[in-house]
């Protein structure tokens, strides 16, 4: 019985698993792509700003891509909602940059009362919006 479960289980649990690390390295990419600084260079130059930043809006995509995952009818379904997350974040960051013009200053002057902002807003977003994935 325990090998008839873990045989049905498993395969969508890969399945599952490796599309959210493919969604997660996408959603990383296009975020520091989107950015007008280089976060990685700023995290390994010691820039705490930066890695607060960064590190929020991946907490915020992650647990709403986890919800995505938790709460998806089908495989496609968690692509779907998994694509919304990552728009919702991308948004998050540019609602913020609206709030706070000098950011883009900010954050590489590792100025970090914005990362913190930036960062409890990225997750605040993902916290509502894995709440709105709940069916």
């Amino acid at each position: 019985m325990i090998a008839s479960s873990f045989m049905h289980g498993f395969p969508p649990f890969l399945t599952h698993f490796a599309a959210a690390v493919v969604l997660v390295f996408l959603f990383i990419v296009i975020y520091v792509r989107i950015t007008p600084y280089r976060e990685i260079a700023l995290i390994r130059d010691g820039n705490s700003a930066a890695a607060i930043s960064l590190s929020g809006a991946l907490l915020g995509y992650s647990i709403a891509l986890a919800s995505a995952i938790a709460n998806s009818v089908a495989f496609a379904d968690m692509l779907l909602w998994g694509g919304i997350a990552l728009a919702v974040q991308l948004l998050a960051y540019l609602i913020t940059r609206l709030l706070l013009p000098e950011l883009v200053r900010d954050i590489p002057q590792n100025r970090t009362a914005s990362g913190i902002f930036l960062a409890a807003l990225s997750l605040a977003m993902g916290l509502i919006n894995a709440a709105c994935m709940t069916y």
